[in-house]
């Protein structure tokens, strides 16, 4: 599905990155919200008995040129990854508006889609661009009971919650993702769920899917959900062999500078990062101009601590055309060589002298 057999996505990707700092995209979201679709927009002619408003993932199958416009309107501002509008398109998630039967055709569609456009683009400057098929967390988490009465209680379990997931990765692969990317991670465990999904998929599809892992902060101390520190939850991930390692989601930019240091220093991966555009209002809005966003990010580039930068809640094409400008012509960061030793993850890390 790719059209690219010469060279494979993950080479090609490491490649560019080493001449220059590379861009996904932003918040789809709020490009979504922005054109004020009714229900019938979200419902088209499926015949679901639920109500459709705000299911975002189900317009790739009743509005496909709603994702077609936001998806060319981010590679128009430089993005070289778009992701897919995926982010709920997992059966736990759709089973809030009984679409659960239409997972397969919802990520086959978005991520068709998605390859469309990128294949428009490379056409027009010879650039090639990728697709990274968008896992997000669910509403579940097996590390946490939801029940504060019961702390041993699970809503689900660790194989039925790869089950869900290895059902959404074939069908995004199948519709011609280059990478997966387990993105929003507030669950370490539910990270690991989406890994195991995805190297099962390997098998079914017969090709390799790089994955791009992606966490978020929950506290300003720097742990997510599940309590794990940046560095922890990298110890606990690395395995994988990911192509990229970051955070996105979590706060402002200002206030993810340390945790990116840090990220920046011990991972022997692409670095990739794409904050929301500050904090939200009191209206749960975002106003960080795009200028705002870019300069900030760009402090990380001019530092050499990131790979790849993009925007999450609140950002738009705007914000990713404005940080193109600002790390133009900076040096990408050059992935460490980290010294081989036994490297552990509880809450915090752990490191066995040698």
């Amino acid at each position: 599905m790719t059209g690219h057999s010469t060279i494979g996505a993950r080479d090609a990707l490491v490649a560019a990155a080493k001449d220059r700092i590379l861009l996904t995209d932003g918040g789809w979201g709020t490009q979504i919200q922005l054109r004020k679709l009714v229900e019938a927009d979200y419902a088209g002619s499926l015949g679901l008995t639920h109500d459709q408003k705000g299911n975002n993932d189900i317009l790739a199958l009743t509005r496909p040129d709603v994702v077609t416009a936001i998806g060319e309107a981010y590679l128009a501002a430089g993005s070289d990854i778009v992701s897919t509008n995926t982010f709920s398109a997992n059966r736990i998630s759709q089973a809030d508006y009984g679409a659960e039967h239409l997972v397969a055709d919802i990520n086959h569609e978005s991520a068709r889609l998605g390859r469309e456009a990128a294949n428009k683009y490379e056409a027009i400057d010879g650039r090639r661009r990728f697709i990274a098929g968008a896992v997000g967390p669910t509403n579940k988490t097996l590390s946490l009971s939801p029940d504060v009465n019961n702390p041993g209680y699970r809503e689900i379990d660790f194989d039925e919650l790869k089950a869900v997931y290895l059902d959404q990765v074939v069908a995004l692969a199948e519709g011609g993702a280059d990478f997966i990317l387990i993105e929003t991670i507030f669950d370490t465990l539910n990270a690991k769920a989406g890994i195991a999904a995805t190297l099962e998929a390997e098998a079914k599809v017969g090709r390799e899917l790089p994955l791009m892992i992606s966490m978020t902060l929950t506290d300003l101390s720097g742990r997510n959900l599940s309590g794990h520190t940046v560095e922890a939850f990298w110890y606990a991930v690395r395995h994988a062999k990911p192509l990229t390692i970051g955070l996105n989601c979590s706060f402002g930019a200002s206030q993810l500078r340390p945790h990116v240091k840090v990220l920046s220093e011990i991972a022997d991966a692409l670095v990739m990062v794409y904050p929301n555009a500050g904090l939200p209002n009191e209206l749960g809005e975002y106003d960080e101009l795009p200028e705002t966003t870019a300069e900030l990010v760009g402090e990380w580039a001019a530092h050499g601590q990131v790979n790849i930068l993009g925007g999450c809640c609140g950002s738009t094409p705007a914000h990713i055309a404005a940080m193109a400008k600002a790390v133009a012509g900076l040096a990408p960061r050059h992935i460490p060589e980290v010294p081989v030793r036994t490297r552990l993850a509880g809450l915090e890390p752990f490191t066995m002298a040698a």
